[in-house]
């Protein structure tokens, strides 16, 4: 399992300051682009249009760079209007998105969540949810997510945060879900004041990038390049996805089974040599 690095005390509170101060810049952006770009509603007719889920106290501005990097790659962008600052509970908000995409057409080459904290917990509900492809959502880009919660959730009161604590119901529930693991990328930095446990995910496709911070990842031009990267490879049908799933967990096994093969081998090929030199001596 893959986890950021343990930093000095000094150290972590200066990247913790930092992370804030970056924070407050992107909560401004809100001001500076109030409306999602028309130019998002353009792109590739053969690629997945990608649907936006910001992090709690977050509007979905706070992920405009990736969201301008992914159209300029030709990609399609939506978001999810009438979050606000994605107070309500996962359940609850997993539930509006949902039916807001069902009232909308499915894109030909289907949809892929990008998405940056709690985003990734709603998007994983998405996931678990689509078992029939209604929605035809190829797979997700979860960017500093919680997946396993975060323990320091415990000691806050603001009811919005605590359901990331890791023993709290729905963080529980996502964790013993591993269905739809295999088509979610998990991206996340070094060091994350947020997030001491990490974001690497069983069965996932985990990154971990050369950035520190659970905001500053989002502008980091390294994450750009992981969030593309991972698009791509969520591009196919969940079906051929689930398939190459399987195909590698085949190999694996098979690889495994001739380890233990030639363990064997060696082992008797030892058995052998030892009962030689025993009857030797004799």
């Amino acid at each position: 399992m893959v986890t950021p690095a343990r930093l000095s005390p000094f150290a972590a509170a200066g990247w913790w300051a930092l992370d804030y101060l970056d924070a407050a810049k992107q909560q401004l952006r809100v001001l500076t682009v109030p409306k999602t770009p028309k130019r998002w509603a353009i792109g590739d007719a053969g690629k997945p249009t990608i649907l936006l889920l910001p992090g709690v106290y977050e509007h979905w501005s706070f992920m405009a760079p990736l969201g301008d990097a992914l159209n300029t790659h030709g990609y399609r962008v939506q978001v999810a209007h009438g979050l606000g600052a994605n107070l309500l509970a996962i359940p609850e908000t997993a539930e509006r998105v949902w039916r807001a995409l069902a009232r909308i057409p499915t894109p030909p080459e289907g949809r892929v969540v990008v998405a940056h904290s709690k985003g990734g917990l709603i998007g994983k509900r998405l996931l678990v949810r689509d078992v029939d492809h209604r929605l035809d959502l190829r797979g997700l880009v979860a960017i500093a997510t919680p997946f396993r919660g975060a323990r320091l959730a415990r000691y806050l009161l603001d009811p919005s945060m605590r359901e990331f604590d890791p023993d709290s119901a729905t963080i529980v529930e996502l964790s013993s879900v591993a269905s739809v693991n295999s088509r979610i990328v998990s991206i996340f930095g070094v060091f994350d004041p947020h997030l001491p446990e990490g974001s690497s995910l069983a069965g996932a496709t985990n990154r971990l990038l050369p950035v520190a911070g659970h905001f500053r990842i989002l502008s980091a031009p390294e994450t750009a390049s992981a969030v593309i990267a991972g698009v791509e490879s969520l591009s196919a049908p969940p079906e051929a996805v689930a398939e190459a799933a399987a195909e590698v967990v085949a190999a694996a096994a098979e690889s495994e089974a001739e380890a233990e093969a030639e363990a064997e081998a060696e082992a008797e090929a030892e058995a052998t040599i030892a009962q030689t030199s025993s009857k030797g001596r004799a």
